[in-house]
């Protein structure tokens, strides 16, 4: 073997033993994630059993994620934005991440009660309003192609009749399908025959959607799960818990 030959052979075994990590970053990899995270702000929603918990875990939540903590993923970009307003297709602000870094949980959990007053809630429930504000911000920040994680607190209930029932095929997700290979709808604090509805119903060909029942969101915090008084670094039943019903890996399912 000429020295060319060894020379070449030494600077691929380097790549290989360094993971392939020629930035300098000792970190680990680099945030790939684009996280969106959606607060129903109707009225529904708004003055039902689970808005203030809702607040709460999404507080804990995004600040385990913004901090990695617990092996949750650190998002490239976060934005949260309102489902919904006071007339369909209202655009809305998306709050950036800035505005939840360097928080604490309460500081977090603060914030969002003052985005998100109970006192002022919102007559329409506009997913689809959402979803294209979704697509518009990945694509004018330059963030297609990257995981796209979309996570929404609400009862999925839409606006939106058919012979006088709910009419879940009026949920258009068509905006989302061809932003990245991967992207996942998460609806936190529904229930189980809305949530069926939205596997079943929603017309979709490569986007995800996982439902939760709010009955196991508001598990989050019992004591088995959250153990009072333990660092929430080792808090492990706790983000066992976020990975099996939150974070959980989900299959595409085309449904036409």
């Amino acid at each position: 073997m000429n020295k060319r030959r060894i020379t070449l052979f030494a600077i691929v075994l380097l790549v290989i033993v360094n993971g392939c990590n020629l930035s300098g970053n000792s970190d680990g990899p680099k945030p790939r994630m684009s996280m969106f995270v959606g607060v129903d702000v109707s009225g529904s929603f708004m003055n039902g059993p689970h808005f203030d918990d809702s607040i709460d875990f999404l507080a804990r939540y995004l600040y385990c994620h913004l901090n990695s903590i617990g092996g949750l993923e650190v998002p490239k970009a976060l934005f949260v934005s309102s489902i919904g307003g006071a007339r369909a297709d209202e655009p809305k602000t998306f709050y950036p991440i800035q505005t939840f870094e360097n928080k604490s949980m309460e500081e977090i959990a603060e914030t969002l009660r003052k985005m998100f007053p109970k006192e002022e809630p919102n007559p329409y429930t506009d997913f689809n309003a959402f979803f294209e504000q979704v697509a518009y911000t990945v694509r004018s920040k330059n963030l297609v192609l990257r995981p796209i994680t979309i996570v929404m607190v609400s009862d999925g209930i839409p606006d939106v009749k058919k012979d006088g029932k709910t009419n879940y095929q009026s949920i258009v997700v068509k905006p989302l399908e061809r932003l990245a290979r991967s992207v996942t709808i998460r609806l936190l604090y529904t229930d189980a025959v809305v949530g069926k509805s939205w596997q079943t119903s929603v017309k979709r060909k490569r986007v995800k959607i996982w439902t939760q029942d709010a009955d196991v969101m508001v598990s989050w915090k019992d004591p088995k799960i959250l153990v009072p008084g333990t660092p929430l670094n080792h808090q492990e039943h706790f983000f066992a818990w976020v990975n099996d019903n939150v974070d959980f890996g989900v299959r595409a399912r085309r449904i036409d």
